[in-house]
């Protein structure tokens, strides 16, 4: 990957490009040319079937085991060759609102959250899956029904882009209400900074677990959020009606800061325990190295899984 393309995918950077679609094409470009020769291929990299061997495909993915069983070839067909639908979920509650507007260069994390997933459905149109994306707080504001059309990513990116964040969140009943309108099996990925109970998060996530779906949580947090920099009196004013308070950050950070990483590494474990995947990111992050982490991440995870059939 270049210079000049690692400078244009900076989040400072980022947020100066007010056309989400050119943002997606940015990091999506930055994201498969930072992959080279990577053995991860693909969005979706799960096992799924069978199919009988035909001349022309490659053998290293022939399944010898079923060979020597029946004495015919198979190729194992993996989820990036199926059909895949595949729904976004994007928190829009009022939290979801801090970030440069709070008088720093930078994205929020709701602009981060939808570069996140611009750029996700933009490689998935690519690989002419669909995609389809659900915009939430306390409520489902938006829903728009997956698709594989090409131009569905203008929808997408315009439904981003006119949605403000506001009101509390509501995480548990929004996604019963999502996992109601999916009709077959495919994947949902949920991109939320999870100021929610962890109880209602997880049986919300399992409600789409229940009917199969592949399940993925892309944690978003300011680096505010995650190192609590503050400095002398400061007026901390909560985001979802949770008030204001004057305090001194020196006399809490510690304790902020223990309570954060327990309360994220129980989502993460009930996450993992749940067979969803878990992923912190910060809006700090150049968004195609955190994708590629996540994604290699999941590709290691789908060969290890393979290992075991």
């Amino acid at each position: 990957m270049t210079n000049e393309l690692q400078q244009y995918l900076d989040p400072k950077v980022l947020a100066k490009i007010t056309r989400l679609d050119l943002q997606a094409r940015l990091v999506v470009e930055g994201f498969i040319s930072g992959l080279h020769r990577s053995p991860f291929h693909g969005f979706s990299v799960e096992f799924a079937s069978h199919r009988e061997y035909t001349p022309g495909d490659d053998l290293k993915h022939l399944d010898w085991k079923v060979q020597a069983r029946t004495d015919r070839y198979y190729i194992k067909q993996y989820e990036e060759e199926t059909n895949l639908k595949a729904t976004f979920l994007v928190d829009a509650s009022e939290s979801m609102h801090y970030g440069h507007r709070d008088g720093r260069d930078g994205l929020t994390k709701y602009q981060y959250a939808c570069s996140v997933a611009a750029s996700l459905a933009f490689l998935l149109l690519q690989q002419q899956d669909a995609v389809g994306l659900a915009i939430f707080d306390e409520q489902l504001r938006t829903y728009l029904p997956p698709s594989a059309n090409p131009n569905h990513i203008k929808t997408l990116v315009h439904a981003m882009a006119v949605n403000e964040p506001r009101a509390k969140t509501s995480l548990e009943e929004v996604c019963h209400a999502v996992a109601e309108k999916i009709a077959r099996r495919g994947m949902v990925c949920l991109v939320s900074d999870l100021f929610v109970d962890i109880d209602g998060l997880v049986r919300g996530l399992q409600h789409f677990r229940h009917y199969d779906h592949e399940v993925m949580l892309l944690h978003v947090m300011d680096a505010d959020e995650l190192t609590f920099p503050f400095q002398g009196n400061t007026m901390f004013r909560g985001l979802e009606q949770a008030g204001r308070a004057i305090v001194e950050p020196r006399a809490l950070r510690q304790g902020y800061l223990d309570a954060m990483e327990s309360f994220c590494r129980e989502v993460k474990r009930r996450c993992v325990s749940a067979r969803i995947d878990y992923k912190r990111v910060s809006t700090a992050d150049h968004l195609d190295a955190a994708l590629l982490a996540f994604l290699a991440a999941r590709a290691a995870a789908a060969r290890k899984r393979g290992s075991k059939r």
